[in-house]
């Protein structure tokens, strides 16, 4: 394994990797540490080495870049998901012919398909739990994490090898290749995040229970999300590292006006209290002293009225995918997920009518494949 902080380090590494037939990536952010959530550590293995990028040291990746948009490389990834995503969102990177080993496993019938999981049935390797929830930002990053990352991608290839075989002994590959083609088009999107990476002004509406409140109780919601928004952006802490939202919720709730209210609060552990008590009564002094007019209101939308006949057809649809699922041996919602087969009843095809299949964008081709004729004869 090399750990890799220059350019000229990075350069020579890619031109190796750029040689092989396919190379394993992973990254790794700080979400549960920073507020800002951003990639700390980029992993990539072929089948004979592997290499750890640390981009606080190697501020020009664009040769990762060409790397992953390489079409004559093959890039693994498990759960490329929020990699891609971030990926995007961080360097503007893209990538292409792409396999995720996950979407496999999930293709193959696997019960569980968590790496961890499928290292250990597969290749015989036990990963370590011990920096699952590592700060990735600290530097200098311990040899032990160091390997811990390395082993996240090292054994990636041997696992895609695996499972490329099985899901060809299924007659299957075609419908992983499908789902591996869609992630090239993956883009990171505004509220994409988790939170505490940049909040919505309307952030404090996802707290749980926020709509229960009542106008002032959720004014004073608000300024309190607002504090603590802009002390985790200047501390540059996750969110709930400063103060978490049931103390949030509990403090707008009672609606302290003084010190010694701020202690009957259950929700607020007196720690907490001590350090921050002061900017607290002061959110809530503001939502206190608004009028009437300019307290925030939780807009409900208005209920759509029910389309029985639809409804009907969602159902007949659902116990359809669910026999076909069970004969295929792989989870309902891996075949098929139910905005799909909404969009189906929605559509509504013709009996016999693949080509009326083949027009619903939510429906891939080898969905229609798979169990076509069964979603056709579910609608007859």
């Amino acid at each position: 394994m090399s750990y890799i902080r220059t350019a000229e380090a990075l350069a020579e590494a890619i031109a190796a990797l750029s040689r092989e037939p396919l190379v394993a990536a992973d990254t790794e952010a700080a979400s549960f540490h920073r507020y800002r959530d951003r990639i700390f550590l980029i992993q990539l293995s072929s089948p004979s080495r592997t290499v750890i990028i640390d981009p606080l040291a190697v501020t020009d990746l664009a040769p990762v870049g060409r790397l992953l948009a390489d079409p004559k490389v093959e890039k693994i990834f498990h759960d490329a998901d929020y990699d891609l995503r971030t990926l995007d969102r961080d360097y503007g990177f893209r990538a292409r012919r792409l396999f995720d080993t996950r979407i496999a496993a999930q293709l193959a019938g696997e019960p569980a398909v968590g790496l961890a999981a499928l290292l250990e049935k597969y290749v015989g390797v036990k990963l370590a739990k011990e920096h699952q929830k590592a700060d990735w930002s600290r530097r200098p990053l311990p040899p032990a994490m160091l390997a811990y990352a390395a082993a996240d991608t090292a054994h990636l290839p041997a696992l895609r090898a695996q499972f490329r075989t099985r899901l060809t002994a299924l007659g299957r590959l075609a419908w992983a290749e499908e789902e591996f083609t869609r992630l090239e088009n993956l883009r990171w999107t505004a509220g994409g995040g988790p939170e505490g990476s940049g909040a919505a002004a309307d952030g404090f509406l996802r707290v749980k229970g926020s709509k229960a409140l009542l106008p002032r109780q959720l004014a004073a919601l608000r300024e309190l999300y607002g504090w603590r928004e802009g002390l985790a952006a200047e501390q540059d802490r996750a969110t709930f590292r400063i103060i978490g939202n049931d103390a949030l919720l509990g403090v707008a709730k009672a609606l302290p006006p003084t010190p010694a209210d701020l202690s009957t609060i259950s929700a607020l552990p007196p720690a907490l209290a001590a350090r921050h008590g002061t900017a607290l009564l002061d959110a809530v002094g503001r939502a206190l002293s608004l009028p009437e007019s300019e307290l925030p209101r939780v807009e409900r939308a208005p209920r759509q009225p029910r389309d029985a006949a639809l409804e009907a057809r969602v159902e007949r649809l659902k116990a359809a995918r669910n026999r076909a699922a069970a004969e295929l041996g792989i989870e309902p919602g891996v075949l098929c997920g139910r905005t799909t087969l909404e969009a189906v009843a929605r559509a509504e095809p013709s009996p016999n009518d693949r080509a009326g299949l083949s027009r619903i964008g939510e429906l891939r081709r080898w969905q229609i494949e798979a169990f076509g004729d069964a979603l056709l004869a579910a609608l007859s």
